[in-house]
C-alpha cells in the first residue's frame, strides 16, 4: 500500500514568485556531470576542504534563479560551503512554463525521477572534492527539494536537515527521519496544509524525533524563497526562516 501523501506534486502555487534583486557571489561548477551553484564561506581562506557543507535542494526555479542564489550566498556567509544541484538540467522554469502544452505535474514528476538518479553520484563527488572525514553535512530543501532532504535525513549522511513549504512528501518520509529536522511553514499552504502539518508532527513525536516547527502567519507557499521584500510581513518571514535554519544547522554542526 502506498504511503499517504502529505504534500503533493508541485502545483500552480509553487510557480508564483517575486523576483529579488542583488548580486550573486557564488559560481558554477560541474560535479558528477551536474551543473552546481557553489558558494563558499568567506572564512575558508580559499581552501578546497570544508568543515561544514550544506546540500541546498532548490524549488522548481532551480539554482539558476537569483532568489535561490542569494539565499545560498546568505547561508555561505554564515560559515558553510553551500552546494545546489541543477537537477533540472538547464531547464529555466520561467521559460519552459510558457511553452505550448507545458504540464507542470508531468515535468516535475519526471524531474524528480531524474533527480533521484543523479543526486547520489553528485553527493559522492561533493564529499570527495570538498569534504574530509571530519566534515559535517546538513541538507535544506524548498518545495521540490524537500524529498531529497528528507531522504538524506533518513541516513547518516547529514547531522541535521530543514525543509520549507514542501512538495512531494508522504508519511514514510517523516517516519524514516533519523536526524534533527526543522520545518519552516506557511499558514496558507495548499501543498502542506494544517492537516498535513499536524500529521507530520504526530509521526515525528511518536518516533521521538528531534524536530522543530516554525509557522508564519499571513504568508503562503513559497515565502522562504519568493516572498515579496516590499511587504513587511513577507520580508520578515523570509529572513527569519533563513536565520532560523542557519541556527538549527549551527546547533548540530559545531
Amino acid at each position: 500500500m502506498a504511503s499517504p501523501v502529505l504534500a503533493p506534486a508541485p502545483r500552480e502555487c509553487c510557480t508564483r514568485t517575486v523576483q529579488h534583486t542583488g548580486t550573486a557571489t557564488g559560481s558554477f561548477e560541474v560535479l558528477a556531470n551536474v551543473n552546481t551553484y557553489l558558494a563558499r564561506s568567506p572564512s575558508n581562506d580559499g581552501q578546497d576542504k570544508h568543515s561544514r557543507i550544506i546540500f541546498f535542494f532548490p524549488d522548481v526555479f532551480g539554482p539558476l534563479y537569483i532568489n535561490n542564489q542569494l539565499l545560498i550566498d546568505y547561508f555561505a556567509s554564515n560559515g558553510y560551503l553551500v552546494v545546489a544541484p541543477d537537477y533540472f538540467e538547464g531547464d529555466i522554469f520561467d521559460q519552459i512554463r510558457s511553452q505550448p502544452g507545458f504540464d507542470l505535474f508531468d515535468w516535475a514528476t519526471k524531474k524528480l525521477t531524474r533527480g533521484k538518479e543523479i543526486i547520489p553520484g553528485w553527493i559522492k563527488a561533493i564529499k570527495a572534492k570538498y569534504g574530509t572525514e571530519a566534515t559535517k553535512y546538513a541538507a535544506v530543501g524548498y518545495c521540490f527539494g524537500a524529498p531529497f532532504t528528507l531522504e538524506a535525513a533518513a541516513t547518516d549522511l547529514v547531522v541535521a536537515a530543514a525543509i520549507a513549504h514542501p512538495s512531494f512528501l508522504n508519511e514514510d518520509h517523516f517516519k524514516n527521519v533519523k536526524k534533527p529536522l526543522f520545518l519552516s511553514c506557511a499558514e496558507v499552504d495548499q501543498q502542506f496544509p494544517l492537516e498535513s502539518r499536524h500529521r507530520a508532527e504526530t509521526i515525528l513525536a511518536e518516533n521521538k524525533a528531534v524536530y522543530h516547527f516554525q509557522l508564519f502567519g499571513g504568508v503562503s507557499h513559497g515565502f522562504a524563497v519568493k516572498g515579496d521584500p516590499d511587504v513587511p510581513n513577507e520580508k520578515f518571514a523570509k529572513e527569519e526562516s533563513a536565520r532560523s535554519i542557519i541556527r538549527w544547522f549551527d546547533r548540530f554542526s559545531k
